[in-house]
C-alpha cells in the first residue's frame, strides 16, 4: 500500500512538473516529451511514476500519445490544427480571413511589444535567424507555401519571445489558421512590386523596434503591418468585385 502511495504522490509531481514546463512555454505544442528513459534519468524517478504522470496528462487532454512516436503536447485550444472545426470553417468562409487578422492585429501587436521587453539573447538570435531567412533571395524560395512559411516562423519567434504562456499556445494553437491567413496574403500581395516592398518595410520596422528593445513602437509597428494587410486585401476585393460587374455590364450590353 505503502508502495502504491508513494508511486501515487510521485506520479502526480512528476505531471505537475510537466504541466509547469509546458504553461512557462519550455514545452510548447507539437514538442515531443521526452522518452520514459529520459524522464526517469532527469526526474530521478521509477518508470512506473513516469507511466503513471503520462497517463494522468492524456487523461486531462494534456498530452497525445503516438504509437511508435512518443508522446506530444496539445495545444490549450485545439489537439490537431489540420482538424480544428475553426479551420474548416474558414476553408467554407474565406471571409474570416479579416476577422482573423483582427485578432492577429490585437495578439501580434501585443507579442512583438513583449518580445522586445522580455527577450532573451538567445529569443533576438531566434528572431533575426527567422527574419534573415525569411529575406533571402527569391530563387531560393521554392514556392508561394514556402514563402508563406517562412514569413509564418518570422513572426512565430517573436511570439515565442513574449514568454507569456497563454498568448504563446493562443497563437500556437491557431497557427494552421495563421498560416492560412499568411498565404493569402502572400498570394494577393507578394506579387505586386509596391504592397511586397511595404510588407518587407513592415517586417524590417518590427524587426529593428524589438532588436532596439522598443516595447511600444514594436507594438505600433505590429498593429500598422497587419491593418494595412487588411486594408489592402479589402481593396483587392472590391477591385475583384467592379471588375465582376463590369464583366456583366458587357456580356448584358
Amino acid at each position: 500500500m505503502n508502495a502504491d502511495l508513494d508511486t501515487n504522490v510521485l506520479s502526480t509531481a512528476i505531471s505537475h512538473h510537466l504541466e509547469e514546463l509546458i504553461l512557462d512555454g519550455t514545452l510548447q505544442p507539437g514538442d515531443k516529451i521526452p522518452s520514459e528513459r529520459q524522464l526517469c534519468q532527469r526526474l530521478n524517478a521509477s518508470r512506473p511514476s513516469i507511466r503513471e504522470a503520462l497517463k494522468e496528462l492524456r487523461g486531462r487532454g494534456v498530452i497525445t500519445t503516438e504509437h511508435g512516436k512518443g508522446s506530444f503536447v496539445i495545444g490549450m485550444l485545439d489537439d490537431k490544427h489540420d482538424t480544428n472545426p475553426l479551420t474548416r470553417l474558414y476553408e467554407k468562409h474565406p471571409r474570416l480571413l479579416y476577422d482573423l487578422l483582427e485578432v492577429r492585429e490585437l495578439l501580434e501587436g501585443e507579442a512583438s511589444s513583449l518580445a522586445a521587453e522580455r527577450g532573451t539573447t538567445k529569443d533576438l538570435y531566434k528572431i533575426t535567424k527567422a527574419y534573415q531567412a525569411m529575406n533571402q533571395s527569391p530563387e531560393n524560395k521554392k514556392d508561394l507555401l514556402d514563402t508563406a512559411r517562412l514569413d509564418h516562423a518570422f513572426h512565430r519567434s517573436i511570439y515565442e519571445a513574449s514568454h507569456n504562456p497563454v498568448l504563446i499556445h493562443t497563437l500556437q494553437s491557431l497557427m494552421q489558421l495563421m498560416l492560412n491567413s499568411v498565404v493569402d496574403s502572400i498570394t494577393n500581395l507578394y506579387h505586386l512590386d509596391k504592397q511586397k516592398k511595404q510588407i518587407d518595410r513592415h517586417h524590417l520596422n518590427i524587426y529593428n523596434a524589438i532588436m532596439n528593445r522598443e516595447p511600444e513602437k514594436a507594438k505600433a509597428m505590429a498593429i500598422e503591418h497587419i491593418h494595412s494587410i487588411r486594408d489592402r486585401m479589402l481593396e483587392i476585393e472590391r477591385e475583384e468585385e467592379r471588375s465582376q460587374r463590369a464583366d456583366r455590364w458587357h456580356k448584358d450590353n
